[in-house]
């Protein structure tokens, strides 16, 4: 339930609005622009980079819509407006033909009277479901539109982790002789210590970035179901990260002992 401002006092309503309070689109993308500049430098020719590449263009799409999210849809809501005070005047006209009718024949009989209690709550009813599903019709519609780009942000999430999936730490420092180590299917190993670290560090940065994206949905909207999945995907990018850093640390663990 949303109250008016003058409903608390001021001292309550007050709080900082500089500018480290709320996500800057504009400095995500710049950091997903870095990112894909720098994984070109390393790696020009990695699946990962055009993977980058394609996340930078859904960001700067998702930005924005959640932008225009956090917006009134005007014409939605002028439609709305129009049929709710269209309702309600349909709602007071018949009360008032129902009022003229008892003034001019009398309240009748007690059977009557039951009849037409009954027909007016069961237009009240359906009068109070139509104006509930009026008023909430431009935030679903926002919030189709926002789950829509959260499952598109899910999904390019998977697709970085299937690139680091084959990226195993423990396969490139092994003794174990190559014959051993590698069988006909075994994906290719191009990568040295260093450059294995910095790729799955690349990885764990776009996962990052994907969760910031996802995470402007929830500064320009306040319904319940984005904010829900922009947590479910915050969560996500954190547990993909999470088995990266894995990785990370075994190579860091194994460099420090050489």
């Amino acid at each position: 339930m949303t109250f008016p401002d003058w409903f608390f006092p001021k001292k309550i309503l007050a709080f900082d609005t500089g500018n480290f309070s709320q996500l800057r689109a504009e400095q995500i993308l710049l950091t997903i622009d870095k990112l894909e500049a720098r994984i070109g430098e390393r790696f020009p020719e990695s699946g990962l980079r055009r993977v980058c590449q394609e996340f930078r263009q859904l960001a700067e799409s998702s930005e924005g819509l959640a932008r225009r999210l956090g917006e009134p849809i005007w014409p939605v809501r002028v439609a709305t407006f129009l049929a709710v005070g269209l309702l309600v005047l349909v709602a007071v006209g018949a009360v008032n033909l129902l009022f003229q009718k008892f003034s001019a024949d009398g309240l009748g009989s007690f059977s009557e009277l039951l009849q037409t209690t009954e027909a007016a709550i069961n237009e009240l009813i359906f009068l109070g479901l139509a104006l509930f599903f009026l008023t909430g019709l431009e935030m679903r519609l926002k919030r189709q539109a926002a789950l829509k780009a959260l499952h598109q942000l899910r999904s390019i999430a998977h697709v970085v982790d299937m690139h680091q999936l084959t990226k195993d730490p423990a396969m490139l420092l092994s003794s174990a002789p190559p014959t051993l180590r590698e069988t006909a299917q075994s994906p290719e190993r191009v990568f040295s210590t260093f450059e294995l670290a910095r790729y799955l560090d690349y990885c764990s940065e776009m996962l990052a970035l994907i969760a910031k994206i996802a995470a402007l949905f929830a500064q320009t909207m306040d319904d319940p179901i984005v904010l829900t999945a922009v947590n479910e995907l915050e969560s996500l990018t954190q547990g993909l990260s999470g088995k990266i850093w894995q990785k990370i640390m075994i190579l860091d663990l194994a460099v420090g002992q050489e």
